[in-house]
Parts: C-alpha cells; structure tokens; sequence
C-alpha cells in the first residue's frame, strides 16, 4: 500500500483554481485530423498509459499574472517502483539541461522513482519534494538513499521561472492524481508554459502495438516539447509554408541573429518511452535512441540551447527487480526481435510531438503570448502536400 503524505485532500482542494487537468475540446489530436503517422497502429487510448500498468499525472500551475508551469508525473506501475524497479536507459541527443538521476540510472540500469518532469529551475524543488512522498511509503522506513529522477524544459518564455513556483503540494497532487487510460494533452502539467517551433507547445503522447507475429507488444510515448527548428508534418514543410522557422530572419535577408531571444534556440524536449517488451537496460538504450530519430522527422537540429533527452523502461514483470535479491533471473528478448520496437518508437515519438502542437492553446502571460499552430492553415498545407489525402 502507497501512504498518502499528510493533509494531501486538503492541499489538492486548497489550490484547486492553479492545478488544472481539463483540455478543451476545440483541440484534434494528430490521427482526429486524419494524419496517420507510420504503419503500426495505435493502442486504445493512443497513449503512453496503453502499456500496462503505466499511470500518468499532471499539477498545473497559474498563478497571475505570469506564472504558467507545472509538473507531470509517470509511475512505471501502481507499485513501489523503490521495491519493484524496472529497466531503464538514457539517450542524450544533446546534453544542454538540468537532468537529475542520470548516473546511477546509467551504472545500475533501473529507475528506483517514477519520472517527473517540470521547468528548468524547479527541478532540485520537485526533487526534494518527491524524496518526501517516496520516503513516506508504506516499508520505506529504513531507506537511507534514494535517486529521484526529474527532467525539465524552460518554459521562461511563458512562466516567471526565476520564482520558482513549484511547491511539495504541486509534486504530490501530481503523484497523486496519477491514473492510466486518457491523458491530458497540451498547456497542461509540465507542458503548461513550453514553446515549439515558435508556437505554443506541450505535453503529448502516443502509443503503438505490434501484430502478433511482432510479439505484440506495445511501445508508448510522452513528450514534454519545447524545442526549435523548421517544422515538417509528415514530411510536408509545415514551418516554411506558414513562414515561422528556424533562421527565417537570416535565409535571404541580413538580420542580426541573437541567438538568446531567437525562438528556435531556447528549449528542450524530454521524451520517455515505456514499453511492455522484456527487454534489459541495453536494448532499453538502443530503443531510446530511436525516439531521437522520431524527433528529428518533426524538423528539430537539436539546438545549442535544447536539452534533449529520452529515458526508456520496461514495465514487463518478467525483467522486474527487487532491491537486495541474492540473483535476478528474467526474460530478455534477442537482439534480431528488437527492429519492430525500434520502428514503434520512432513512429510513437513523432505523433506525441505533433498531438503536444496540436492540443495546445494560445497562452498570454509573463508579458507576451504564443499563438498556437493554427490548425486550418497547417490542414490546408497537408492536403496540398498530399500528407492528408
């Protein structure tokens, strides 16, 4: 049993008007438009929480007149993952961001905590505060160490961010409200203040499941994108038709480039791949850096100033492992059985990034607004292209 940290109905209740879950329904996801991405298809909710036992959470926060963050939570699965840890492995596509956890995820191969992602200078304080409500489950009374894994993206465009807004309450209502089925997309959690390709980003997942003779299993995705470069949508050159790209000031004009306020060189992009395929930490890493290539088909370079970052686990219960056993006997699956998780991944990526744009919403605060990708425009352009036929 997972113990609640004291008072948690009470701080939920208490900041009701700043934690938001809700997404208009004004917004289409990517496959609701009629774009199909890859050949697998999706799972049933076309989310990361379609594999097994993965539980997603969101705190959002906004707060006049210019905090606009948040935090996500993803729980591997509805136990202790201290007690229960999966397999894990990380892909640095390029390493500018503030990435907790990272060394003994490398050495050990496992998560110990679930994933939390928020903005760039509220990840010690998400940190700290997860510590708090691992150490208060139910048998963690004698752990004397604990690697909390946080990731994060500068959302400062949009958000106050040096006044570092989030709270213990803000990580615990997201633990807390973690649920599997639908995830909220967009301006929410995480993804409440973050900025892709110059409009406005956010969180955004999605799933695929192998035919049988694949072995059926199923890869899925969550992105927190707030990332630059010339978006394309199925290939269809999205970001030059509707004239906002990276360099657009500089290809044939002579403006000076200041790369500190250009739109496409601050960000990130955090994305984390959950699979139920019994594979170890090693292919887990393979797998991870297949979600990069599913980032690069949207028009991202990886920037200078883009952390860009995947961590990738298994949730299957035959490569589980317990902290203090003797001998660890699991499943592993071959090398040559690999390609159809590799192809899933990069197929999942690239749609979470588009559904991130797509559910998102214009957002005014911190003394500026960032319109959302207009959605009969880009639709226009993938007709022309042939991308929507």
């Amino acid at each position: 049993m997972l113990r609640k940290p004291k008072n948690i109905a009470i701080l939920i209740a208490v900041l009701a008007p700043s934690v938001l879950c809700a997404q208009s329904n004004e917004r289409l996801r990517t496959r609701e438009l009629g774009i199909q991405v890859g050949v697998f298809p999706s799972g049933t909710h076309n989310a990361i929480t379609d594999v097994s036992g993965v539980k997603v959470g969101h705190s959002t926060v906004i707060q006049a007149p210019n905090v606009r963050t948040g935090v996500t939570a993803i729980l591997p699965h509805a136990e202790n993952t201290y007690m229960s840890r999966v397999p894990a492995a990380l892909h640095v596509g390029n390493g500018y961001g503030k990435l907790l956890g990272v060394t003994q995820v490398r050495e050990l191969g496992e998560l110990e905590t679930p994933i939390l992602l928020t903005c760039t200078l509220c990840v010690w304080k998400a940190a700290d505060a997860m510590v708090e409500w691992m150490l208060g489950q139910d048998g963690m009374e004698d752990v004397r160490s604990l690697n909390a894994f946080v990731g994060e993206t500068n959302d400062g465009r949009l958000n106050d961010i040096r006044s570092r807004p989030i709270e213990p309450e803000h990580v615990f209502a997201a633990l807390e409200s973690a649920s599997g089925g639908p995830v909220a997309e967009g301006g929410v959690g995480a993804g409440a203040g973050t900025v892709a390709f110059g409009w406005k980003g956010g969180i955004g997942t999605s799933s695929r499941v192998l035919p049988s003779s694949l072995g059926g299993y199923t890869v899925g995705v969550l992105v927190q994108s707030n990332f630059g470069g010339i978006l394309q949508i199925g290939g269809a050159p999205v970001g030059k038709e509707l004239g906002q790209y990276a360099f657009a000031n500089q290809v044939g004009h002579d403006d000076e480039y200041d790369p500190d306020t250009d739109l496409q060189e601050w960000g990130s992009i955090m994305i984390v791949v959950a699979t139920d395929a019994p594979v170890s930490d090693r292919n887990l890493e393979r797998i991870a850096r297949r979600a990069i290539m599913g980032l690069s088909r949207t028009g991202s370079y990886a920037s200078n100033g883009s952390g860009d970052y995947v961590i990738a686990f298994s949730t299957s219960e035959e490569v589980r492992r317990s902290d203090g056993d003797g001998m660890h006997r699991y499943s592993d699956l071959s090398n040559s059985n690999v390609s159809a998780l590799f192809e899933a991944t990069l197929e999942a990526t690239e749609e979470a990034i588009y559904n991130s744009l797509f559910m998102a919403e214009s957002v005014t605060s911190n003394g500026r607004t960032v319109e959302a990708l207009p959605v009969e425009e880009t639709v226009d352009i993938l007709r022309r292209y042939r991308v929507i036929r």
